[in-house]
């Protein structure tokens, strides 16, 4: 793991980076409320299984509800033998995305399917 990345510098990056893929580790409701434009939904539990999908990624930045699960997946991303690149984990996870008033994507009705917890 190389760090944290504000919400800020995330959004910036939206902008710019062509090779940034952004992994949100919530369970599938709660990606499905709301999440980063961009991000791809890989629960934590399905991470260890499914980390290939990010393999050769220039950056990637694991995401959570408040930035401290998002941690342990970018360790767990960064120890990868596939990856080469950046791993960051995003400060402040989605709360403070949203806070921040950086733009959301909704895919589905909310629909009560458990907590936004990782774990």
């Amino acid at each position: 793991m190389d760090g944290e990345i504000s919400a800020a510098e995330l959004s910036a990056l939206l902008e710019s980076d062509d090779d940034l893929r952004i992994v949100d580790i919530r369970p599938k409701g709660a990606f499905d409320r709301g999440h980063i434009p961009g991000s791809v939904n890989i629960p934590f539990a399905e991470l260890p299984n499914r980390i290939e999908e990010i393999d050769g990624a220039d950056r990637v930045v694991t995401v959570c509800p408040h930035g401290k699960a998002s941690v342990q997946a970018a360790r767990l991303v960064g120890s990868y033998e596939g990856t080469t690149g950046v791993v960051e984990s995003l400060a402040d996870g989605i709360e403070g995305w949203r806070e921040g008033g950086h733009p959301w994507k909704s895919e589905a009705q909310a629909v009560d399917e458990g907590p936004d917890a990782p774990f």
